[in-house]
């Protein structure tokens, strides 16, 4: 359980600013704020999060981060 903070909502407010849908930009801010990598099945989403420099995390397929993680 993360609880948001002012960071966390100012950052995904930045994020829809710039075009990320409410919930892809709430679910890259929590991820963020975390240093944590995304993991999503959202192809939109990750071209989205590697088209600028705006996403500071990884957001990767569920198969290519098993494999980046040498899980599989």
């Amino acid at each position: 359980f993360i609880k948001a903070d002012r960071g966390i909502l100012l950052r995904a407010e930045s994020l829809f600013g710039m075009g990320f849908g409410a919930a892809d930009a709430a679910h890259v801010a929590f991820a963020e704020s975390r240093g944590a990598a995304l993991v999503s099945c959202d192809d939109r989403l990750m071209r989205k999060a590697e088209s600028g420099p705006e996403v500071k995390i990884s957001v990767r397929n569920p198969v290519v981060f098993c494999y980046e993680e040498g899980l599989i």
